[in-house]
């Protein structure tokens, strides 16, 4: 009876299934389908506040926010160059994983992992609005709204045990709002160095995955979680303040700053080269770091002398003491005509160890050509003391910087005794005017000391960005800088003007680490300044 029940079961299913089939496709085939009306198209005003809510997600940022711009401009230059944009984004991201796929043939009977289709599709991001920041970093801030609804055609293939398996992308959509910044910028083009990207908020990303044709994500609870660890890992790595670092230059194009003192005595010179008439020679040193421009630095002259000794300390900054070497050059001075050369030689900063003295006792040679025959000739010798002296960051690492421009010192009750460097980064001017003449320049006096930038002619808004640097034996915690804003013409009369000035305290600045910040200018009516001042122990 158990039999006989269970095969008239199965043959009754078998019958309704052809039945409810050849029922599914007459209704298919002869039933006529209904007229598709267009959609009712309201203006905003006449909609209630239910379904304007509801809307409020789909409005772009320029409309909601009015910081933001719209960028239709841009959205069409994407989809003008999207196809080219396709093909180099697709051939960087197989230049990219290919290594990251050689790693894991041979791993779990795999043999083989290949891209058998990539493509974005034929859809580009859309850039909802733009939102720019003014700082007063040398940076650029951008944060774009963007959203992409993609068609990609992306298509992997994986050979396991002689098995072919597909696996595809499809249906991806990714709403985000990032925050860029291109900074520092350089007078190099692109003129930045480096994108700096971070995430604001975590991304909304949407996907479809197909293996072997059949959609995974349908299956109940892996969707959700899919979506959830995608945002837990990619906020891990981007969501800000963790960022995303392009380099896009050259580090050697960036302008370097010092990162030490290099202590220099030099101390006597031994059996130099008799250059005048009567036997003898007037020797000094000059002595400067390779792969800068500044002036070189002089000793005294000591006459009639082919020992002399000078016991004479400089102090030369130091960018980079992997590359750099200090250039020592001997000369023979004479009264009238060119002073006759003794000999020179280079000292590598990288065999200098930091925070020590060193002594060196140098053959001198007449160039840096070692095949050159005359370099066997004896010169003399010439004995210096070294010592390179890197600069302590206030945190251990680099000083952190503020939103408003200004660092603070990790632990204050530090001592802020000894040498260090004073740096004064003068930017530019802004509404700057005189009474009769606009050609701005700035000078700025410390401790006597005057320096002044370049002049920018007839402009109410100049850019200087000139950096100048003074090393000091003590924090100047009792000094004040002094910059004033001038202004020159070739007038016979009243030729100088001044348009401004500004007083600053430097404790601050040894407190701080670091200042970024615009001054009003005194006696101006609404000039302002732009300069970052740092203190840097070493």
């Amino acid at each position: 009876m158990g039999l006989f029940s269970t095969l008239l079961g199965i043959f009754g299913f078998g019958i309704g299934s052809l039945l409810g089939l050849l029922v599914g496709f007459f209704l298919f085939i002869y039933s006529e389908p209904e007229e598709v009306k267009d959609p009712v198209v309201r203006p905003l005003h006449e909609l209630d506040s239910s379904t304007l809510q509801g809307l409020l997600p789909e409005i772009p940022m320029w409309v909601k926010f009015s910081d933001y711009d719209r960028v239709d401009w841009l959205n069409k230059f994407l989809f003008d160059m999207w196809p080219y944009l396709d093909k180099a984004i697709c051939s960087t991201i197989r230049s990219i994983a290919q290594p990251i796929f050689k790693e894991y043939i041979g791993k779990f009977h795999i043999e083989a992992i290949e891209f058998d289709k990539l493509s974005l599709g034929t859809m580009p991001p859309i850039i909802y609005g733009l939102k720019v920041y003014e700082t007063n970093e040398n940076e650029l801030v951008m944060e774009p709204a963007f959203r992409w609804a993609g068609n990609p055609n992306i298509v992997l293939v994986l050979k396991l045990l002689s098995l072919r398996i597909t696996i595809q992308l499809v249906d991806l959509q990714v709403f985000a709002a990032p925050r860029v910044t291109l900074k520092p910028l350089v007078p190099t083009f692109p003129c930045f160095a480096s994108i700096v990207v971070s995430l604001l908020e975590k991304p909304q990303v949407d996907f479809g995955i197909k293996i072997l044709g059949g959609d995974v994500m349908s299956i109940p609870g892996l969707y959700r979680f899919v979506q959830e660890n995608i945002k837990k890992q990619v906020a891990s790595l981007y969501l800000w303040p963790q960022t995303l670092e392009i380099p896009v230059l050259d580090a050697s194009v960036v302008a370097k700053k010092p990162v030490g003192i290099l202590h220099v005595k030099v101390v006597r010179a031994l059996k130099l080269l008799k250059m005048d008439i009567l036997g003898s020679s007037d020797p000094y040193v000059k002595l400067s770091l390779t792969e800068e421009r500044l002036p070189a630095k002089k000793t005294t002259v000591k006459m009639k002398n082919l020992n002399p000794e000078w016991n004479e300390k400089f102090k030369l900054l130091v960018k980079d003491p992997q590359t750099q070497a200090l250039e020592l050059q001997l000369y023979d001075w004479d009264k009238v005509g060119r002073h006759d050369k003794l000999g020179m030689q280079l000292v590598p900063l990288k065999v200098l160890t930091p925070g020590l003295t060193k002594e060196l006792v140098l053959d001198l040679v007449k160039n840096t050509n070692i095949n050159d025959p005359q370099n066997k000739k004896h010169r003399g010798q010439i004995v210096v003391e070294l010592a390179f002296v890197p600069f302590k960051s206030e945190n251990g690492n680099e000083y952190g910087r503020s939103e408003s421009g200004i660092s603070r010192s990790s632990d204050s009750s530090e001592s802020l005794g000894g040498a260090g460097l004073l740096s004064v980064l003068i930017q530019g001017a802004e509404d700057v005017e005189g009474e009769h003449h606009n050609n701005p320049y700035a000078l700025l006096c410390f401790r006597g000391e005057e320096k002044k930038t370049k002049m920018v002619k007839k402009t109410r808004d100049p850019l200087w960005n000139e950096d100048f640097q003074f090393m000091l034996d003590e924090p100047p915690l009792q000094d004040k800088i002094y910059i004033e804003v001038m202004s020159k013409s070739r007038a016979i009369f009243r030729a100088k003007e001044s348009l401004g000035y500004v007083e600053i305290n430097l404790a601050d600045v040894v407190y701080n680490g670091r200042i970024n910040q615009k001054y009003h200018l005194i006696d101006s009516h609404n000039g302002r300044i732009h300069i970052e001042l740092s203190w840097t122990k070493a």
